[in-house]
């Protein structure tokens, strides 16, 4: 069994959360102690209301994108001496304490990649988000010949050396979709495991036109080298049925 206390440090990218991200680093500090925040760019107190509660800060002066903030929080962890990473948003989308599940499934199976999947029970989730989400996901398992239930979930546990040696690109919001395909086609597998859907409402950080046509371009990259490439072997995902308590 992983000692996740010692080995694994949560990595939080935000930007303009400083009404949120106070009680994000708290609730995941009751399993993880360090807690890495990437301010990417805020103009608000982001920064210093992390610290105050006990997180790490990298400050990154200009607003980067998600993908370019998350790939500061993996070198960091790093530096650190970290094995693994936990992986979620700053604006209280995610529940920490759903991060025992994504431990508990590293520890009783091979998996370098745990996504953790908010479809068993969807119906919090905005009608157009999930409809998006649904749409997106069909197409990455289609892409990577593998069923991917939530592709678009950004909480997710990830062994670190694995995740720093695979080649990703992408600065925003197209990060999941190209961390999901890059461990099925490295040969490593991906576990999703049952997590809350939490909206509390607010402005969502994803620009739908911008964001949507970034995501296009690299789907349809992607397509056009893998149209005749690897399909990731059946074996590297194998669903989570157990339920959320």
């Amino acid at each position: 069994m992983i000692d996740w206390s010692r080995q694994c440090a949560a990595v939080i990218s935000c930007f303009n959360e400083a009404e949120r991200i106070g009680a994000v680093v708290t609730q995941v500090r009751r399993y993880l102690p360090q807690v890495v925040v990437v301010d990417d760019g805020s103009t608000d107190d982001t920064a210093g209301v992390a610290r105050q509660n006990g997180a790490s800060v990298v400050h990154l002066p200009q607003n980067k994108g998600k993908g370019a903030a998350l790939r500061s929080g993996w070198q960091c962890a790093r530096e650190r001496g970290f094995a693994w990473v936990l992986m979620l948003d700053g604006d209280g989308q995610h529940a920490p304490d759903d991060a025992p599940r994504l431990f508990a499934c590293a520890d009783r199976s091979e998996a370098k990649l745990v996504v953790g999947n908010r479809m068993t029970r969807p119906d919090a989730m905005p009608w157009l988000r999930r409809k998006v989400n649904v749409w997106m996901s069909r197409r990455i398992s289609a892409l990577s010949g593998a069923s991917l239930p939530d592709s678009q979930c950004g909480f997710r546990l990830a062994h670190l050396e694995i995740l720093l040696g695979l080649t990703l690109t992408t600065k925003h919001f197209e990060i999941e979709s190209e961390m999901l395909t890059a461990f099925l086609a490295a040969g490593d597998r991906v576990e999703f495991v049952p997590v809350q859907t939490i909206y509390l409402g607010g402005q969502s950080r994803i620009r739908p036109i911008p964001d949507a046509w970034r995501w296009w371009l690299w789907y349809r990259r992607q397509h056009a080298t893998r149209s005749r490439g690897v399909r990731a072997p059946e074996a590297l995902w194998r669903p989570q049925s157990n339920p959320i308590a």
